[in-house]
């Protein structure tokens, strides 16, 4: 969504910004380099920090900030009153109970997919699971299964503008980062409605995902399951977790 200049807070946009400098590479930052991550000045940083300390948005120990428990109001809220995960979720339930593997419904957003439902058996995939795929959980995009899918279920101006000048960063030996053979995938993905990623985001991490549509038709999320590796080497394996993935889909479209 755009909106006119004259109708954006300045001070909001900054403030989100710094919060959004905290990751899973830097969990603690000091003014310093949240000026470097957030775009602002040191001093703006600076007040930005202290302001949100004093909300409890973050902690402190004098010289570096980090997040507080508070900030999970959001997603909690998001995931109370969203209505895309809460459709989904039994169905996910339901899925991870028959197999007792484990199963995601992702949105795009930006750069990365976010994990909105889960659903996990408690089969020996699930227990390898490295940490990350819980609820909530940020992924790139371009080297996921479920980011694939709703990459390639974009119109191809998004998808232009989405590849323009894009860097695509080698996450494992296995990470597609040529955009020449990355176009060729989305296309491929396309065409075939599913998607095929092997170990491409982190190692011994295998997937199949299928679009999630609404009624209208359009990909609103994606749903995957981590498989072994075994599945996607043998055809009917490979074929009876697609044929779950579709299914569901097909329950759940005129839910979404």
């Amino acid at each position: 969504m755009t909106i006119a200049r004259a109708d954006t807070i300045d001070g909001l946009v900054k403030g989100l910004a710094v919060l959004e400098s905290f990751d899973t590479e830097r969990q603690r930052l000091n003014a310093t380099q949240t000026a470097e991550r957030a775009g602002l000045t040191r001093a703006a940083a600076r007040r930005h920090l202290l302001t949100l300390a004093h909300l409890g948005y973050l902690e402190t120990d004098g010289s570096h900030y980090w997040l507080s428990p508070r900030v999970l109001r959001f997603s909690g809220a998001y995931l109370a009153s969203a209505r895309l995960p809460r459709v989904i979720q039994p169905t996910l339930n339901r899925l991870a109970a028959e197999t007792q593997d484990a199963y995601s419904a992702v949105v795009l957003d930006s750069d990365e997919v976010v994990i909105v439902a889960r659903g996990a058996g408690a089969g020996p995939v699930t227990r390898m699971l490295a940490y990350g795929m819980h609820l909530g959980a940020r992924l790139p995009a371009h080297a996921t299964s479920t980011g694939r899918v709703l990459l390639a279920a974009l119109p191809q101006d998004e998808l232009a503008e989405w590849l323009a000048g894009r860097v695509l960063p080698r996450l494992t030996p296995r990470t597609t980062t040529g955009l020449r053979e990355f176009k060729a995938l989305l296309a491929e993905v396309a065409e075939k409605d599913y998607c095929v990623a092997s170990e491409e985001h982190e190692l011994g991490v295998h997937a199949v995902a299928v679009p999630l549509r609404n009624p209208q038709g359009r990909v609103v999320a994606a749903l995957n399951v981590i498989v072994s590796p075994g599945q996607l080497q043998e055809t009917s394996q490979l074929e009876r977790a697609l044929e779950r993935l579709r299914n569901a889909a097909r329950e759940l479209r005129q839910m979404l």
